[in-house]
């Protein structure tokens, strides 16, 4: 079961704590980095989901008719940070194929730490939806903020964050400005560096998902 910890969930699965290890590691290449993000993204979605509303349905087994749960209300929905977040958006449709999906398209400006919003691209009815909101890295926590700004500007009424790692200083930023907003991690690393990245960490998650630098 995850915990709770300095205002954020902590998935400590092994199985996510395993892969992590391996995604941290400097010899891990891209394909292999990808596919681990994909695998854990799986396992974090279960938990994110664990609380989803159901009702109960008829439906006819091989054997006999019976009264099954079936998710209730509107599709949920999957906001990509861009270009990072599709790393764990693409394993979550995986195992939520129906989701509807948005993306938001921010940018880190290297010398003020602050986001730039470039591209805004959200499902209709956002506010019927539990919406989910996926980027791997909650390090300053100024794009997370701002991209809840965003959706809460359109519509949005119930939104949780997932990453894969959160620094302290980043659970704040968004405590702070979202107070109402979940947040689910695998990890909770030490601090940020000079130049806004999480440590001990793995890196710039877009660079090793895509193999740029």
């Amino acid at each position: 079961m995850p915990k709770a910890t300095l205002n954020a969930i902590l998935v400590e699965h092994p199985l996510i704590q395993h892969k992590l290890t391996l995604m941290r590691r400097t010899a891990t290449q891209s394909a292999e980095f990808r596919q681990l993000l994909r695998e854990i993204s799986h396992l974090l979605a279960y938990e994110v989901c664990r609380d989803l509303a159901t009702e109960r349905i008829s439906i006819d087994t091989p054997l006999e008719r019976m009264q099954a749960p079936i998710l209730a209300g509107k599709k949920l929905c999957l906001v990509s940070i861009l270009r990072a977040g599709n790393g764990l958006l693409d394993g979550m449709l995986d195992l939520i194929p129906s989701a509807r999906v948005g993306h938001i398209g921010l940018y880190r400006d290297e010398k003020t730490l602050k986001p730039v919003q470039y591209y805004l691209k959200l499902p209709h009815a956002i506010g019927a939806r539990l919406t989910i909101v996926v980027d791997p890295m909650l390090a300053t926590g100024h794009s997370a903020a701002a991209a809840i700004d965003c959706l809460k500007d359109a519509g949005a009424k119930r939104i949780k964050f997932v990453c894969l790692l959160a620094a302290p200083e980043g659970i704040k930023t968004l405590n702070t400005s979202h107070p109402d907003i979940p947040i689910y991690t695998a990890a909770i690393d030490r601090q940020l560096n000079g130049q806004g990245y999480i440590l001990p960490g793995l890196g710039d998650a877009g660079d090793r998902i895509y193999g740029t630098k």
